[in-house]
């Protein structure tokens, strides 16, 4: 606007510290204060519209189509993809049919090591991509709990595994709402970070299993099923992620993981059960009678309706992306221009093909094989947008906040500053923009409404793959999630460890230091070569 590039400063530090104020209240009110988010948000956007008006000269006209845009595009398709995987989740709990899955997925194999892999990396990494918002640390961890874990295990375990799914958590939405804030192509934000998370998803099983047992010694009769476990995982995200497209990404990943160290263990049972240290040999008597109990019980037609509403999701999101002939269903959208003011344009919002409507549907037809009727999806639908008001004002204000601080050119100079001060070191620190995003908000998806726009700006500022730094800031916000107060909150809850959070803190923080550091090391070797 009126300060250009320099701001309203001639100084460029000043003014760009006078730009982050919107976000620096924001990580202060939820880091510091511990206020609610939906309050420090709407706070946050208050101050990013004055500031854009009183400070940048933003006409009042402008900063209000700012807004209505951001809340528009906040609401859908962001928002309307949070209600829908909620809304399958909860639909798939009052069925009862996540029982099924949980205590199906418990019995598997009696030995720790591979009930960790099961349940916190493979199947956590599934509800993590089918669902987020804490149903990937508090299901595994109170099912560890459940089975004899030791509660700070459990929670610490299931935290460090609830890393590498997020980038694509909540069926693409990080990635999608990232295309929506950045601009950049949303298949080449979705190439870049299936490829970053590779090395980190193969090594994150050896990781789980040499935190649990705190040797190497007891790693090399599970390596086999590690080694299994992350490359399918890796390669099958990665295959649908360059191929597909971000939805189910993750879904499938996570799902090949299962299957893949199911199948390993049922050809090559491990021979040493390895149990916690106080636990006696009776245990794995106990667990594999339970085992072949609760299989006489639970029938394959049983754990198939249990899956139904998921594997309706893959099979419409493959073919509305696959099938040539549905591909008009794409066209049903409305382009609307919101934003009149400079580089303002028409949005487009899909109705059918967005991830939310889909998985909507699959909820829908999910819910009617497991046994609900009509009245009951109803009620559940009520529930979950009750349940979710406050996440949906929360990603509203936070989507129009950066709209404003978009147009008004308050990013452009942050950016600048970065810039200025970090030079072609920035690729390095941009993991770490993200971690501090979700470490802030708990969420991949808000790290990136945060910083997405700034982390393209910057990479421009100092000639750098700006869809490369994107795709830097959502991997580098699935560390931060192992540290975030909200994930370790729903960790404590989980396990009954209310009023020990602290420990799980102290617990994680190392490896989420590390786990930052690396990915930064990555992004700026490969992003010197692109």
């Amino acid at each position: 606007m009126s300060g250009g590039i320099q701001g309203p400063f001639s100084n460029v530090l000043l003014s760009a510290i006078v730009a982050f104020i919107p976000l620096l209240w924001l990580l202060i009110s939820l880091g510091w204060f511990k206020m609610k988010a939906y309050i420090a948000a709407l706070i946050s956007l208050a101050l990013a519209i004055l500031l854009s008006i009183t400070t940048w000269g933003m006409p009042v006209k402008f900063a209000s189509q700012s807004v209505l845009e951001g809340v528009a595009t906040g609401l859908w398709p962001i928002v309307w993809v949070i209600i829908a995987a909620i809304y399958t989740y909860n639909v798939t709990v009052e069925t009862g049919c996540m029982n099924i899955i949980n205590e199906t997925l418990a019995k598997i194999s009696p030995d720790r090591r591979i009930q960790a892999l099961i349940l916190a990396f493979s199947f956590g990494g599934f509800l993590e991509a089918a669902a987020g918002f804490g149903t990937a640390v508090a299901i595994p961890a109170s099912l560890l709990a459940g089975i004899g874990f030791d509660p700070l295990f459990a929670a610490v375990i299931c935290l460090i595994a609830n890393t590498v799914p997020v980038a694509f958590g909540g069926i693409g939405i990080p990635i999608i709402t990232l295309s929506q804030v950045t601009g950049i192509e949303e298949s080449l934000l979705t190439t870049y970070t299936a490829y970053q998370l590779i090395p980190f998803i193969i090594i994150l099983p050896i990781v789980l299993v040499i935190i649990m047992t705190k040797s190497f010694k007891y790693l090399k009769e599970v390596l086999g099923a590690c080694i299994v476990s992350g490359i399918s995982f890796a390669l099958f995200q990665t295959a649908v992620a360059v191929f597909v497209g971000p939805e189910v990404a993750a879904i499938v990943g996570s799902l090949a993981s299962l299957l893949s160290i199911i199948i390993y263990v049922k050809i090559k049972p491990v021979k040493k059960i390895w149990l916690f240290p106080d636990e006696k040999a009776s245990g794995e008597i106990a667990s594999t009678n339970a085992v072949n109990e609760h299989d006489k019980r639970i029938s394959g037609k049983k754990q198939l309706i249990a899956w139904t509403p998921y594997i309706v999701l893959f099979v419409l999101i493959m073919a509305v992306n696959l099938i040539p002939d549905l591909k008009f269903l794409g066209d049903v959208a409305t382009k609307v221009q919101i934003y009149f003011g400079p580089n303002g344009k028409p949005s487009s919002f899909q109705w059918i093909t967005t991830p939310g409507t889909i998985m909507f549907i699959s909820a829908i037809i999910g819910g009617f094989v497991q046994g609900s009727s009509i009245k009951g999806l109803l009620k559940i639908f009520g529930k979950t947008i009750k349940q979710l008001l406050p996440t949906i004002v929360v990603v509203s204000s936070i989507v129009a906040m950066a709209k404003v601080m978009g147009y008004s050119g308050m990013i452009s100079v942050i950016a600048v500053a970065l810039a200025d001060t970090t030079g072609k070191v920035y690729p390095f620190i941009s993991p770490l923009i993200g971690a501090l995003g979700t470490f802030i908000t708990g969420s991949d998806t808000s790290s990136n409404i945060l910083f997405g726009a700034l982390q393209k700006q910057t990479a421009l500022q100092i000639h750098a793959n700006a869809a490369w730094i994107a795709a830097a800031n959502t991997v580098g916000a699935s560390a931060g999630k192992m540290i975030s107060p909200q994930s370790i909150a729903v960790a404590a809850s989980a396990t009954g460890l209310v009023g020990k959070e602290g420990r799980i803190l102290n617990s994680t923080l190392l490896y989420c230091l590390g786990y930052a550091i690396l990915l930064g090391v990555l992004i700026f070797a490969v992003g010197n070569m692109l």
